[in-house]
């Protein structure tokens, strides 16, 4: 049976690398189902692999979109098992990373068959949202889905949006919405996950957004202010600086922000990654050995 090999873990823990030196490994190609990394112009926000580290190993899912564009989750669903099936015919292995969760079990488990946005609840939602804030959309979330207000996007509207609409139109929480294997694949998978202490994990993430800002993610988000409403860019590293060009933060407290909200991020991705089964770990300071050691073991 054909292998997808799927490398998750924290922002910034160096699920790139890995996937590079897997992918070299086997002679193969990556499959990114990191969400921020499909759109064009977010390069440096989203660290999306730099030249030399898609040069190394074919990508896939990176880049192929502009912000202004409208990419759901079920077309990643149908347009990514695509590309896995065409790459099978010529490869035995095929390497999938990222850290979105949904958009990782997508393409595993399959989505379920959800309701589309209701009218009226979006209108709800929407006056709630303009009149009230999304503190009280994080409330109204919080109450009806504690399990998934855990590792949810709390500082995206339209995750919020998503979710209450459809826990609203079916009755049951969003959890309950998503929880069960929908398709059965024609590939084995095999996860790998890389682990760290918490401190470890923290201190890298700053140490990135500084990066980032000596890589220009300051002219990069300045250069999207036309596009800021859109869906793509409500997203941690230009939602906060989008605030500073508005003159409501300083550019100090829009950094700790950044650094606070990518904390928060990985927090979540350890709550839903807790929850796994099937995640065979490895340390961050040795990733690259002990994952082609257990991958010589299954392959």
């Amino acid at each position: 049976m054909k292998k997808l090999i799927s490398i998750i873990g924290t922002t910034g823990i160096g699920k790139t690398k890995l996937a590079i030196e897997i992918a070299k490994h086997f002679d193969t190609e990556i499959i990114s189902c990191d969400s921020r990394q499909f759109f064009e112009e977010m390069k440096i926000g989203t660290a999306t692999p730099s030249s030399a580290e898609l040069a190394a190993v074919p990508h896939h899912f990176i880049g192929q979109l502009s912000v202004e564009n409208y990419y759901s989750i079920g077309q990643f669903e149908k347009e990514a098992i695509q590309k896995i099936e065409e790459l099978f015919k010529t490869h035995d292995i095929v390497v999938m990373v990222g850290g979105s969760m949904m958009y990782e079990k997508a393409v595993l488990e399959g989505l379920n068959d959800l309701p589309e946005a209701d009218e009226k609840n979006q209108k709800e939602l929407e006056r709630i949202f303009e009149e009230e804030g999304i503190e009280n959309l994080q409330k109204i979330l919080q109450n009806l889905d504690p399990q998934y207000f855990e590792f949810v996007d709390k500082d995206n509207p339209r995750r919020l949006f998503r979710a209450i609409d459809i826990i609203w139109q079916t009755g049951k929480t969003y959890t309950e919405n998503i929880k069960d294997q929908v398709k059965k694949r024609d590939f084995e998978v095999i996860r790998i996950g890389i682990q760290a202490p918490r401190e470890i994990i923290y201190n890298r993430i700053n140490q990135r957004v500084d990066l980032m800002l000596e890589n220009g993610l300051l002219q990069e988000a300045e250069s999207l202010i036309p596009f800021k409403n859109n869906l793509a860019l409500q997203t941690v590293g230009y939602s906060e600086l989008f605030k500073y060009f508005d003159q409501e933060w300083t550019l100090d407290f829009a950094i700790e922000e950044i650094k606070k909200n990518s904390r928060r991020f990985a927090k979540r991705q350890l709550t839903w990654y807790r929850k796994e089964e099937n995640i065979n770990w490895v340390n961050f300071e040795n990733s690259v050995e002990e994952s082609l050691s257990l991958l010589n073991t299954k392959i």
